[in-house]
């Protein structure tokens, strides 16, 4: 399989500030930065939890381990994101009990599930015969062709992550700190882990649309890291993750227009630089101090 000859990314094309413009009036391009927003704020607010219980490989397993729903989804002819949903939220899930019910590291379990879970996606992915064009889409991602269905679904999950973590953002906290202390404090702290992963797990497959699974992670752990350079408060932190998911968003597909690249990456591109640009802010400020 050559994954490249294949690759069915979208690029736009603008000359100037007025193609740009007009480019902004077209129904598709307002979905695409409405769910960039949406996705880029779902990213900051789970992001900052992610980061603080290293979580990053574990979300970075997820999207990898998530070619498998999506061969399936192609083999069974059925929409690739129906069938990520389902996939991710059972393998975040099971991945979870088995760090739970053995001695292994977390990084030994997911190591473990991912290459399995890999291997069996490259093995479906090689019983695909014919056009792979779905496949390479959700493969690298295609922030152009979200569509209502993938607006309300990232609506909800955002709407739901919100709710559960805001509510509970003082035993989300603790548990953060400490689970120990937390478990002794009255926290139902499985309780509260396996909702989060379910969260996680869920919002890996509704990102890997726009970004692919080969740079989904970006979305979850560059916004929050970044945030958490900028502020050891964590009411502040939050804040910060949050704005930087959202705003690098829309400064991605702006540049993606501009610059005629590929939109996806251009707004991980973007994440990138203001986390370099903040380190050496930081750096600077510290060495002047």
């Amino acid at each position: 399989m050559n994954l490249f000859t294949d690759c069915q990314i979208t690029w736009l094309a603008v000359s100037d500030a007025q193609d740009l413009v007009k480019l902004l009036q077209f129904p598709f391009m307002q979905r695409a930065i409405a769910g960039a927003v949406m996705m880029g704020i779902l990213g900051g607010l789970l992001g900052c939890f992610v980061t603080l219980r290293q979580l990053s490989f574990f979300s970075h397993a997820v999207g990898h381990a998530a070619l498998v729903g999506v061969a399936l989804g192609v083999l069974l002819q059925l929409n690739p994101t129906w069938m990520l949903l389902p996939f991710t939220l059972v393998f975040g899930v099971i991945v979870l009990y088995l760090i739970d019910k053995t001695d292994l590291a977390s990084d030994s379990v997911l190591s473990i599930v991912l290459s399995g879970a890999l291997a069996i996606g490259v093995i479906l992915t090689s019983l695909i015969k014919g056009y792979r064009g779905n496949l390479m889409g959700v493969l690298f991602g295609d922030i152009l062709a979200i569509d209502g269905t993938d607006l309300m679904l990232t609506l909800l999950l955002l709407l739901g992550s919100s709710i559960f973590l805001l509510s509970t953002l003082q035993q989300q906290i603790l548990l953060t700190l400490n689970a120990d202390v937390a478990q002794v404090q009255g926290i139902p702290v499985q309780l509260h882990r396996y909702g989060f992963v379910i969260l996680l797990s869920l919002a890996v497959a509704v990102a890997i649309k726009a970004v692919g699974v080969l740079l989904v992670n970006a979305f979850l752990v560059i916004p929050a890291a970044t945030a958490k350079l900028m502020s050891h408060h964590f009411s502040r932190f939050l804040i910060l993750s949050v704005i930087i998911g959202s705003s690098s968003s829309v400064v991605g597909m702006i540049v993606s227009g501009l610059f005629n690249l590929a939109s996806g990456p251009s707004i991980v591109l973007v994440q990138f630089l203001v986390f370099v640009a903040v380190f050496v802010w930081i750096k600077l400020t510290m060495k002047a101090a």
